[in-house]
């Protein structure tokens, strides 16, 4: 295993690879096909570099913990506005998640439907390409001027374009006040009919989720809002009338027992130690109930109204052609080794979108060694 604690040892290493190189950052994501070749972690690279709360960014190497960042922007009273997914309960992995895996994997959470994704809160990226290269693009500012987008392509590349030495973000104050409403016993439909009303609501929701079965085995509708307390609670007095139709709403304003429950939602914990493969599957809202019930799923979480299902299924299942006819994408993200192998991690690219992938692979990394294969 390669350790390099600085971008010019990074750099050194890749330039002198003479074959394959499976990149790690915390190894709490091993999600595609198993890379081969020599390790080669950036875990040394660590530390917050900036953080300037009134310009709302922060900087920080590529390995430094995301709990680090987490408690410094919390010190500055701010966080991370997309609220990224914690993924060892769900894949039954340890170490320390980090700010670049946070970063290769484009990982968000139940706030993306109002903050957006992780590449949309990231501004500027080094990196070390293919063939040893370090590279800047963006900056602490929203700016790129450059001729290709690297800030968003790298994000959710899973480190085959390019190794992450350092990010930078913008960053947003923490609400003050928060309040979920609770709606239980709801079918799909209904639930995602309800979602939907408190998201084309004026109410600025920031989380939308329905869990089937939830801990105590019935469902549970939960929809979200934060900020300031006179405006949470009157948003929140808002959407009960709104939703009266779907029966009784309860209230959660305690913010730890809010906190619990989209934890919950956030890191899928439903099927933490659940036998099966477990799927991301992304459609339209409004066919996520059509979604689930083709593919006949053990247990299902939706997420981002509707949008986003987590599926769970029996193990060595590809469910792709059962949601033919769906627009949308499907991704293998809990599996064993010999699954991974036979079915597709990744949705398969179209045409012209896979030949544009494969020329930027081969743009950034010539000789094919970094996590070769991860993607598909």
């Amino acid at each position: 295993m390669m350790n390099p604690t600085t971008e010019a040892e990074l750099a050194e290493a890749i330039a002198a690879a003479d074959g394959p190189l499976r990149v790690i950052g915390g190894g709490t994501r091993p999600i595609g096909y198993p890379a081969g070749g020599q390790g080669l972690s950036v875990a040394g690279l660590s530390g917050v570099e900036l953080y300037e709360p009134g310009a709302l960014t922060i900087v920080a190497k590529a390995g430094t913990p995301l709990a680090e960042v987490e408690a410094t922007l919390a010190a500055g009273g701010q966080r991370l506005p997309f609220e990224p997914m914690d993924h060892r309960a769900l894949l039954g992995t340890q170490g320390e998640p980090t700010i670049g895996g946070v970063v290769a994997a484009n990982v968000s959470g139940p706030r993306r439907i109002q903050a957006g994704a992780c590449r949309d809160s990231l501004i500027g990226v080094r990196f070390v390409d293919g063939r040893g290269n370090a590279i800047k693009s963006g900056g602490r500012v929203m700016k790129n001027v450059t001729g290709y987008d690297l800030v968003k392509f790298l994000a959710g590349s899973y480190g085959t374009l390019g190794v992450l030495s350092q990010v930078s973000f913008k960053v947003l104050p923490r609400p003050d006040a928060i309040a979920v409403l609770r709606i239980e016993g709801l079918n799909d439909v209904d639930a995602v009919r309800a979602l939907a009303m408190g998201l084309t609501s004026p109410f600025e929701v920031s989380g939308a989720a329905h869990v089937p079965a939830g801990i105590d085995g019935a469902p549970l509708t939960m929809i979200r809002i934060e900020g300031f307390e006179a405006s949470v609670s009157y948003r929140a007095d808002e959407l009960e009338k709104l939703l009266a139709e779907f029966g009784e709403i309860t209230v959660e304003l305690d913010p730890e027992r809010a906190a619990t429950d989209w934890r919950r939602v956030r890191d899928v914990e439903v099927f933490a130690g659940a036998a099966g493969d477990v799927w991301r599957i992304s459609v339209k809202p409004s066919d996520g109930p059509r979604a689930v019930a083709a593919i006949g799923a053990r247990g299902v979480l939706y997420d981002w109204g509707g949008g986003l299902i987590w599926a769970l299924v029996d193990e060595g299942r590809d469910i792709r052609p059962a949601l033919s006819g769906i627009p949308g994408h499907a991704t293998l993200v809990r599996a064993d080794e010999k699954t991974c192998a036979a079915i597709p991690v990744f949705h398969p690219e179209a045409g012209p979108l896979a030949a544009i992938s494969a020329g930027l692979r081969r743009q950034f990394d010539p000789r094919g060694i970094l996590n070769p294969g991860l993607m598909g």
